[in-house]
C-alpha cells in the first residue's frame, strides 16, 4: 500500500489560518480596550449635502493620526456653524503604541454606538474620544457622567480609613503628577486623571469633587469608578494586598465590553458592551466555521485523490 502523500494546505487557507492565529494573539485585549460607557446626544445632525459627515471624518482622521505622538489632542474640523470640535485622551500610563491602538478603534465604535449624533463621547478604560458640533451646549467640568460601584465593605477591615487616606494621596498625586496619578496606599489601589487642558489647580479640585461623589455614591463599596466631564477616579481595595502587577483597572479583559455594574449617564453601556462583544464573538465564530468547512473539504478532496 502506498504511503499517503503529505497534506497540502492551499495558500488562501494558510493565509486565513495565519490571520486568525495572529488575531488570537492580539484579541485578548488589554483592559484598556474595555468599554466603560457611551454618551450620545439625542439629536442627529441633518446632513443633506454631507458637509457634517466630511467634517467628522476629517476630525476622526486627525485625532487618530495624532494619537501616535500625543496622549491628548484637541482640534476643530470644518468652518462656521458646520464645524465640529473633538478631542481624545489616553490614560497617562499607556505607551504610544497602546494609545494609538486604543484611539484608532474609537471612530468606528462611536459610529456603531451613537450613530451620527451632534455630540458623542465613548470612554474605554485606556482612552476616550468626544466630539460636538458648533453650538452644542457645553457641559460643566464637574458634571458626573458615569459611576459604578463594587461590592460591600469587609467588616472590621479598616477599609474606609485606608480608602480615605488613599484618596488624600490621590488628590495630591494628580496635582504633582500634572494631571495623572496611579499608585497604592496599603491595600487600596487608586488612579486619577484630568483632561489634558485642565491646569494643576483645577485638576486637584475636579478630582476632589470626584472623590466626594465617590464617597456618597459608592458608600462602603470596596471598589468604584467615578467619571466627571473633566476628570475621573477609580479605586479598588485588596484585603490581602495590592497584586504586584496591578494595572489601572482590575476588571474584565474582554475587548469592548462594559462593566455590568449600575452607572449614571452611561448606564446603558452594559447592554451595549454585551452587544458589541456578541458582534465580535460572532465574527470570530464565522471565521472558525469557514476554517472548519475549508479543512473538511480539503480532507475529502485528498481522500478522493488518494483512492
Amino acid at each position: 500500500m502506498g504511503r499517503r502523500p503529505p497534506a497540502k494546505v492551499s495558500p488562501s487557507l494558510l493565509a486565513l489560518l495565519l490571520f486568525l492565529a495572529a488575531g488570537d494573539l492580539v484579541s485578548p485585549a488589554a483592559d484598556y480596550m474595555t468599554l466603560v460607557y457611551k454618551g450620545c446626544a439625542s439629536q442627529s445632525f441633518v446632513d443633506p449635502t454631507g458637509v457634517y459627515s466630511q467634517a467628522l471624518s476629517a476630525l476622526f482622521g486627525s485625532l487618530v493620526s495624532q494619537s501616535t505622538k500625543a496622549k491628548f489632542y484637541q482640534t476643530t474640523s470644518g468652518t462656521g456653524q458646520t464645524s465640529i470640535t473633538g478631542l481624545f485622551q489616553c490614560r497617562g500610563d499607556l505607551s504610544a503604541s497602546d494609545c494609538y491602538s486604543c484611539v484608532s478603534g474609537l471612530p468606528i465604535l462611536s459610529d456603531k454606538l451613537c450613530g451620527r449624533t451632534i455630540a458623542a463621547r465613548v470612554q474605554l478604560y485606556g482612552c476616550y474620544m468626544l466630539y460636538q458640533v458648533a453650538g452644542f451646549a457645553d457641559v460643566s467640568g464637574m458634571e458626573m457622567l458615569y459611576k459604578t460601584c463594587g461590592g460591600s465593605n469587609i467588616a472590621g477591615s479598616g477599609f474606609e480609613e485606608k480608602r480615605d487616606t488613599a484618596f488624600s494621596v490621590l488628590e495630591s498625586g494628580v496635582v504633582n503628577g500634572h494631571g495623572f496619578y496611579a499608585g497604592s496606599y496599603q491595600s487600596v489601589y487608586m488612579l486619577g486623571q484630568c483632561e489634558g487642558d485642565v491646569g494643576d489647580s483645577d485638576c486637584g479640585e475636579c478630582v476632589k469633587t470626584a472623590v466626594q461623589k465617590s464617597q456618597v455614591e459608592c458608600g462602603s463599596a470596596i471598589s468604584g469608578q467615578v467619571y466627571l466631564h473633566k476628570c475621573f477616579i477609580s479605586y479598588s481595595y485588596y484585603p490581602n494586598g495590592v497584586p504586584q502587577r496591578q494595572t489601572s483597572s482590575p476588571y474584565s479583559s474582554s475587548p469592548y465590553t462594559s462593566s455590568s455594574s449600575s452607572g449614571e449617564g452611561g448606564g446603558s453601556g452594559s447592554s451595549t458592551g454585551r452587544t458589541v462583544a456578541i458582534i465580535l464573538g460572532g465574527a470570530a465564530g464565522v471565521g472558525f466555521l469557514v476554517i472548519f468547512l475549508l479543512f473538511a473539504k480539503g480532507l475529502t478532496k485528498k481522500k478522493d485523490d488518494f483512492y
